[in-house]
Parts: structure tokens; C-alpha cells; sequence
């Protein structure tokens, strides 16, 4: 190796360089030694070859190969249609880097990790001078370096780099193996299917003597990563993790399963535990604990929480990007490095612990650090305040169609609940704070007389309306007359296009005279206008994609601006409709069920299963510093940084049950600042203090346990204090003080009541 020392000159040294060096002309090759047809097959025929530092991440690189397009060519390709322009490895030592000389010309040539064990890619540096390459394998050596110690290349001597150059590896001797007890470890599938590649060496398991492991188990284990680790298990009687001992941590592979990833510890008695990768796992990392927590549940459904404490912040850093990558494969079924560098990064910053970056005083700072692995907190002793449930109601027993939505209104201190095919009426009691049933909207029927039970409601036109989706007619809408208490117009939106989702024209809109609204189909967005002849969709303000989008909901902005969720997880934000998106947020891999946006388009909740994700659309770097996404697009290399607002493992196992949030929410009213956020799942209500949030306390909430399922809440509009609770079989209100700090006695679980209010 020939290294130009010279050549390094300031840009290795400059963080905010993202580029480190750039080949921009060359072909790539993907090279198949064992088939004789296509041994050589040409990627790209005219691409460049880039050094790219991980911006979330330090201390790690990736090569990209960027295919290179001819004038006008890429203006050809549609904004949504999926193209293969870029493919990016993260650089290490598993890709057994090399150089050589295919024809004459200098080459790179490096493992192809997803694919067989003897397929390698190849990029052919056609034209480039010798300093030149030598520069760009001199950078590919030192992004090694730095990834596997964890510190600069700045002063590494040459000698120091000779370890990364590439040699033939020595078949590894096997090593016998033993069979030990287990004590928590899930059945193993046994459908074999083709063996995944995480972006790391594929070599056989070699057992370490001081942790001799069930050999049944591992003999189906590729370890990805093996570190001595502190575990805690927590204990639901004592209310604290309590310390097991020293095990050996593991993250691996299963190789006769596709995408399954296990989190395993064991010790000198055996295997202890082996927890399959999973979105229930509710994984937490604590850079100050350099810690890993997450649930297991049992086949009961039983939860349990398991904490990891690592030895070095090195090997911390590594498990956060092993989980992450394993969890994200999990999701997607698709291997790591097929996505983009500032998709990985994206995907890495959501997984980043939830520390406080900001300690306002020394108070704050005790709060933080006794969060970590002390019991919970003691419980306050504030009364409660009444909640409206009415003791004089007449009590039935559980019958019939639940509570299945909430409308809280915007005018006249009413809200709206959907049962079946009815929609009760509750009027909010100023005096008592209390919620009092009202009246029943009964029998919801078509014009025809055909009865239907609403999909999804939404209050339109000053709360004189309401708009409802029939499951049995897609392509239509029905407005009801909340007076007269009947369905009065039903609207066809178009023939062809199905109306999945609906919301206000802008976020403020129902408190207006305002009749457009938006809609929104698996994969198109438009504008739907009452007013027009024959169907209502606007077809000067529709945009339709050609991808298979899975769009789970819309939100907009108090200036009509639209934040649109997916299924698959990604993130829209248009400035409007008809237009392509501004900013595309890819996505983490768990379903959003729900999206709310702050008046001001300033910050997004979107709803997971088991997380809600923070969002600050605000741009802070590159040309458009200071507006945001909704306006203009993200710079690739400065995406937004996700937040993940979740429970705490220890408290998810006292609760008992798997968490399923309802769809998150801020507070709202017009000319107020959002200050909270509140969900639910199972039988509880969580809020978090969106003032504390904003400061990085992303896990201090409040909660409130009720003895039936909460269906959904939401703040009174104009009250960041009162909340409308909708249970299976009761409507109430909360005063947000009187939710509590999660403690054992407040979260542990009750059964359901099976005596209910259930007036209407």
C-alpha cells in the first residue's frame, strides 16, 4: 500500500465535510466466481465512488456508488418512481477491501454482503491517476480504523493501517460442542429459508471458553456482536432492577430463518436467556447507564424487563448500531445496506437514547439520574378531582357494540362518541368539569335507509356537521345534520378513487363556515369541494402516486399545509395539494397509525404501536436554515432527528399487557401554544409535557388507570388542562394533574368491569 499522506491535508480533519473523497468517473461490476454465464456482470456503467462519514454516528463511514446520469436523462424519471441510483456499504473490515488492476486500470474491489459468500463488487477507476487512488484507499483504510476503535485517524501512522489490508482468511477449526440448561429462551422455529447478511463477516461461531453456550441453539447463531455485560432483571416485587451477575451479551443471526435476530446472555452454567428481535421489545438505550432495557413477554403475555449494562461507551455504541440494523431488517425484510446513507443515519437517530441534553439545574439533573435503575416514585398524595361519572346512571351490563371513536368538539362544550350505528351527545359541565350524557343520534342510515356503522368522523362546519366514511360505500362521504339528528347529503367523490382518510382543509377549519375538506386514498391525496356538481373531488388539486404508498393518515397545519403517514412507516409533508411532497421522511419500519401536527407545522407526533415519534420539521442547516420541511426540502446529509416518546420497559411489565397507543395528540386551540400530548393504551391514559419534551425529556409522563379500555382521548379544545376520556362503555373528563407519575400501585392491572355506564 502506497499512502499519500500529503493528500489528507484538512479534509479528514473536518467533521462537517461529509464527502472525505470522491472518484467521479468509473464502472461498477458485481462479480459471480462460481457462475459461469454472468461471472461479470456491469451495475453501473458510468458511476462515481465517494468516502461518506455517517453524520449521526462517529467514527463511521460508508462507500457510496452513485450512478451518474446524462444531461436530461434524470429529468425523465418520475418523482415517484423507484430508481436503483445509489448503492451504499458501511466500511469496515467485513468487506475485505482491496485494490488491483482489471485491464490496465486501477480497481476497488470489496465483499458483496447480502449476497453469496464468493460475490464481490468491483469499481473500476477508468482514467483516474495514481495519487488520486491512493488517496481514496488511503481514506478507506482510516474509515476502518475509526470504526473499529472508536478514535480519530488524525496522527495514526502508516504502519498502524497496514492491519486492514486485505488477506485470505485461514479456514477456523470447529470447536466441540456441549449442551447446557436454559432457563428463558423462546422456541426456536425450524423452517429453514436462506441465511442474512447483517453488514458484518460471515465466519463461524467459535465458542469462547469462559461462556460455554447451549450448542443446539448457537449451532443455528451467527454472532453479530459478543461483549461482557452487567444484567438486570426487574423485580415487579421490589420494584428495582436487581443485578444477575456478568454474562456474556450477544447479538446474532439466525441462519436457517430469514430476518430473525436474537438477544441472548449466558454464563458459565449455560444459555439464560434468548429473546427473539421483535417491535414489542420496546427497547430503550441510556447513554448515561450505557445501558439497553427492553421487554419480553412470554407466551401468557406475561411482561418481563431485562436491562444490558455495557463495559465502555465503545461497545454501547456498537450495540445501538446492531439492534438498530437488526430490529430495522426485521421490519422491512430487506437487508441493511439497501437503503441510502441518510436513510441509515435517519433510522440511527431514532434509536439514539432518550437523555436530557439540556439539565436546567441541579434538581433536574437528581431526577435524571435517579430514573435510570431506581424504584419508582413515590406516589402523590393531591385529591382527586370528580370525573363525571355520574353514580346516578343507570348501570347495565356489557352488551351490544362498544364505544369506538371520540369527536371532541370545537364549539359548545360537546363531544361526539361513535357506538355502532349511533353517535351519543355529551354536554362538558363547566361547574363540576364533569361530562353528562345528552342525547343519542340513533339508527345512522343512507338516504335509502340502508343502516351502517361510521369508519371514521370528523366535525365539519362549525360542529353544525359531521362528515362520516361508510365501510360499504369507499367512494363516497355522508354529511350529517347534528341538529335534526339524520344524514343529509351524501357526497360521491369519484368513481375510481376510494376515500381511505379525511381532514380539515386546514387545522382550524372546523370553527369556520369552511366546506372543503381533504382526503386521501392508499396512495393519492386531493381536495374535496361539496359544492361542485356531480363527483367532489377537485381535479385541479389531486396528486396520485405511482408507488403503492399505504397512506394511514392526514394532518394539516393551521395554514393548510399537510402532513401525510403510511403504513410502511414513512413521513410526507406537502406545502399542498396536488404537488409534489416537499420532504419524504423514510420510514423506521413500524406501521404509523396515526399523525398530528402542531398549528404552526413547527413539530409532528406520529403513532406507532408501541412509540410515538417526535418530529421537529424545522430546517437547521444548509441553504433554507430556518424554515421547514413543509416549505422545503431537508438537505440530504441534515434530515430531521426522530424522537422516540415511549414507556419504560419496568413500567410496561407491571402494566401486563403489550402497549397498542391510540392515536397521540397535542392540545389545540387557536392563538395557544401546544404544551402537551396525550395517547392511551389498554386501560390508561398518558400524557407528556410537551414544554418538557422539547427539552429532550422524552420519558416523563403521567399517567391515569381506568378499569375499562380506554378507546381514545383528547383535549378539550382551548384546554391544555381538561381531557375527554372515551372508555368501552363510558364518556368522562380528567383534569391532566390528576394523572401520576407511573408507580407500582398505579399501574398494576385490574379486570375489566363488567357493570358499566353505558347510557345511549
Amino acid at each position: 500500500m502506497n499512502i499519500f499522506r500529503s493528500l489528507i491535508g484538512k479534509v479528514w480533519q473536518d467533521p462537517n465535510a461529509a464527502e472525505v473523497v470522491k472518484i467521479s468517473s468509473g464502472q461498477l461490476y458485481l462479480i459471480r466466481p462460481g457462475n459461469i454465464r454472468t461471472s461479470r456482470e456491469c451495475i453501473y456503467n458510468d458511476c462515481m465512488a465517494t468516502v461518506r462519514r455517517l453524520p449521526s454516528i462517529e467514527h463511521n463511514f460508508q462507500l457510496v456508488i452513485t450512478k451518474v446520469y446524462e444531461d436530461g436523462d434524470q429529468d425523465l424519471l418520475e418523482d415517484e418512481d423507484e430508481t436503483d441510483e445509489e448503492k451504499v456499504f458501511l466500511i469496515g473490515e467485513e468487506l475485505e477491501f482491496r485494490t488491483g488492476y482489471t485491464d490496465g486500470e486501477p480497481n476497488f474491489v470489496w465483499r458483496d454482503l447480502n449476497g453469496d459468500i464468493d460475490e464481490f463488487f468491483e469499481f473500476v477507476a477508468a482514467g483516474t491517476n495514481p495519487p488520486t487512488c491512493a488517496f481514496f484507499e488511503t481514506c478507506m483504510y482510516r474509515a476502518m480504523f475509526e470504526r473499529k476503535y472508536k478514535k480519530s485517524a488524525d496522527s495514526v501512522q502508516d504502519s498502524a493501517l497496514e492491519e486492514f489490508l486485505w488477506k485470505a482468511k485461514a479456514t477456523p477449526k470447529k470447536v466441540p460442542k456441549r449442551k447446557v440448561a436454559q432457563k428463558s429462551v423462546e422456541p426456536l422455529p425450524s423452517s429453514p429459508a436462506a441465511p442474512v447478511v447483517l453488514d458484518k463477516e460471515e465466519t463461524p461461531i467459535q465458542q469462547p471458553p469462559e461462556a460455554k453456550v447451549d450448542s443446539d441453539f448457537m449451532s443455528n447463531q451467527r454472532i453479530l456482536m459478543e461483549e461482557e455485560v452487567e444484567l438486570y432483571i426487574w423485580s415487579k416485587e421490589k420494584g428495582e432492577f436487581e443485578n444477575d451477575g456478568i454474562f456474556v451479551g450477544r447479538f446474532t443471526e439466525q441462519t436457517n430463518a430469514d430476518f430473525t435476530y436474537w438477544i441472548t446472555a449466558s454464563n458459565d452454567a449455560g444459555l439464560l436467556l434468548a429473546h427473539k428481535f421483535s417491535p414489542v421489545m420496546n427497547q430503550r438505550f441510556s447513554a448515561k447507564m450505557l445501558s439497553l432495557t427492553w421487554n419480553y413477554f412470554d407466551d401468557n403475555g406475561v411482561a418481563s424487563s431485562w436491562l444490558f449494562k455495557f463495559q465502555t461507551q465503545e461497545t454501547y455504541a456498537q450495540a445501538i448500531e446492531i439492534y438498530t440494523q437488526c430490529l430495522w431488517q426485521t421490519l422491512h425484510r430487506i437487508p441493511w445496506g439497501k437503503i441510502k446513507a441518510e436513510e441509515q443515519s435517519y433510522v440511527m437517530a431514532a434509536n439514539q437514547d432518550v437523555e436530557m441534553p439540556y439539565i436546567e439545574d441541579e434538581e433536574d439533573e437528581e431526577e435524571a439520574v435517579a430514573s435510570e435503575l431506581d424504584p419508582d416514585e413515590e406516589p402523590s398524595d393531591d385529591d382527586e378531582e370528580p370525573e363525571g361519572e355520574d353514580e346516578d346512571e343507570p348501570k347495565q351490563p356489557l352488551t351490544g357494540d362498544r364505544n369506538s371513536q371520540l369527536m371532541v368538539g370545537y364549539k359548545g362544550d360537546r363531544s361526539y362518541v361513535v357506538r355502532g350505528n349511533n353517535i351519543g351527545v355529551f354536554n362538558h359541565n363547566k361547574d363540576d368539569h364533569s361530562v353528562k350524557y345528552y342525547a343519542t343520534i340513533a339508527n345512522l342510515a343512507t338516504s335509502k335507509g340502508k343502516k351502517f356503522k361510521p369508519k371514521n368522523v370528523m366535525l365539519h362546519d362549525q360542529d353544525s356537521k359531521m362528515i362520516l366514511q361508510n365501510p360499504g360505500d369507499p367512494h363516497a362521504l355522508y354529511s350529517l345534520d347534528i341538529e335534526r339528528g339524520k344524514v343529509v347529503e351524501e357526497w360521491k367523490i369519484h368513481e375510481d378513487i376510494q376515500v381511505d382518510h379525511i381532514a380539515p382543509e386546514n387545522k382550524f377549519a372546523p370553527t369556520t363556515r369552511e366546506q372543503t375538506l381533504v382526503g386521501a386514498s392508499h396512495n393519492a391525496l386531493f381536495r374535496i369541494d361539496p359544492r361542485v356538481s356531480g363527483a367532489k373531488l377537485v381535479d385541479s388539486q389531486f396528486k396520485q402516486y405511482v408507488s403503492k404508498n399505504k397512506f394511514s393518515g392526514v394532518a394539516t397545519t393551521a395554514a393548510g399545509k399537510l402532513a401525510v403517514a403510511s403504513e410502511k412507516g414513512d413521513i410526507r409533508l406537502f406545502d399542498s395539494i396536488g404537488k409534489n411532497a416537499k420532504t419524504a421522511l423514510p420510514p423506521l419500519g413500524d406501521p404509523i397509525l396515526g399523525i398530528d401536527v402542531t398549528a404552526n407545522g413547527r413539530y409532528i407526533v406520529a403513532t406507532t404501536d408501541t412509540y410515538l415519534l417526535l418530529i421537529d420539521t424545522l430546517i437547521g442547516d444548509g441553504k433554507y436554515q430556518g424554515q421547514l420541511g413543509f416549505d422545503r426540502s431537508f438537505p440530504a446529509n441534515a434530515k430531521p432527528q426522530p424522537k422516540r416518546l415511549q414507556l419504560k420497559p419496568q413500567h410496561v411489565a407491571y402494566m401486563g399487557n403489550k402497549i397498542a397507543f391510540s392515536p397521540a395528540r397535542f392540545n389545540q386551540g387557536e392563538g395557544q401554544e401546544e404544551n402537551a400530548i396525550v395517547t392511551s393504551t389498554g386501560q390508561y391514559v398518558v400524557a407528556w409535557d410537551f414544554g418538557k419534551v422539547k427539552k429532550g425529556k422524552l420519558d416523563q409522563y403521567e399517567i391515569k388507570k381506568y378499569e375499562d379500555h380506554v378507546v381514545q382521548d383528547n383535549f378539550k379544545f382551548g384546554d391544555d388542562k381538561e381531557i375527554i376520556v372515551a372508555l368501552d362503555n363510558n364518556v368522562l373528563a380528567v383534569n391532566k394533574k390528576n394523572l401520576k407519575k407511573p408507580t407500582r400501585e398505579s399501574l398494576a392491572p385490574q379486570s375489566f368491569s363488567q357493570i358499566v355506564n353505558s347510557p345511549y
